[in-house]
């Protein structure tokens, strides 16, 4: 099975056109034609099935045949991960949250990032390709970089939590993720989240948390967040 996406797609369309890259790729690449069955999603939970009725390989057209609302994790994810120096280092972790489970991602500019400018088209396609990859039907919301403290300057609900590495009292992460439940997660630069910037999660009710006796990569740190959470709610 292979996953088209189209946003503007909804329950109510009864046809739809292909842009031309995608036309070209089903009709010249895959080899579609008159008859051939399409997986689309719009990113919102629907999986559409659709019938190509002109298979152009510059306005490749089909209609809906059926369609199925897909059940959605009773959870709600949302990491704020400051990117790294490497980029591809957090495309990485987008690919790879997506492809495990994460509901909104939000790139965080803090006291010890490197890396300040966001090319969030860049970015928005690798969430795309992985969620068709693995054959999600629901897209991760991808937010506008911000400045940790713009950040922390919005009201929050569902459980908080902050990953640091200063040495002080930090919970178990594993330990405090519960099901079924709305949580945030910061995960700082490669240098760390600064004291300040620590001491102003404190004050909004973050929990600070330990992702092992190891100290990982922002992305690889990240991403353990990420499959604690989905495992928890297995």
């Amino acid at each position: 099975m292979q996953l088209f996406y189209n946003p503007e797609i909804s329950e109510h369309t009864k046809q739809l056109s292909f842009d031309k890259e995608e036309s070209k790729h089903i009709v010249k690449v895959l080899r579609k034609t008159s008859g051939d069955v399409l997986y689309i999603t719009n990113g919102n939970g629907w999986l559409f099935t659709a019938e190509i009725t002109i298979p152009d390989i510059k306005n490749c057209v089909a209609k809906i045949i059926s369609k199925e609302l897909k059940q959605k994790h009773k959870y709600h994810l949302h990491l704020a991960v400051a990117p790294t120096k490497m980029n591809d280092r957090y495309e990485w972790f987008l690919e790879k949250a997506t492809e495990i489970g994460i509901d909104s991602i939000t790139p965080i500019i803090c006291d010890h990032s490197e890396r300040k400018i966001i090319k969030l088209d860049r970015f928005e396609k690798i969430i795309q390709s992985a969620m068709k990859q693995s054959l999600s039907c629901y897209l991760p919301k991808l937010n506008e970089a911000m400045l940790f403290k713009d950040f922390m300057n919005q009201p929050f609900n569902g459980q908080l939590l902050i990953a640091h590495c200063e040495e002080t009292d930090k919970k178990s992460l594993k330990n405090e993720i519960e099901k079924n439940m709305n949580i945030t997660i910061l995960i700082g630069p490669e240098g760390d989240f600064s004291v300040k910037e620590i001491e102003m999660a404190l004050k909004k009710n973050f929990i600070p948390v330990t992702l092992g006796e190891t100290r990982l990569r922002t992305e690889t740190a990240a991403i353990v967040a990420c499959h604690s959470v989905a495992f928890i709610n297995e």
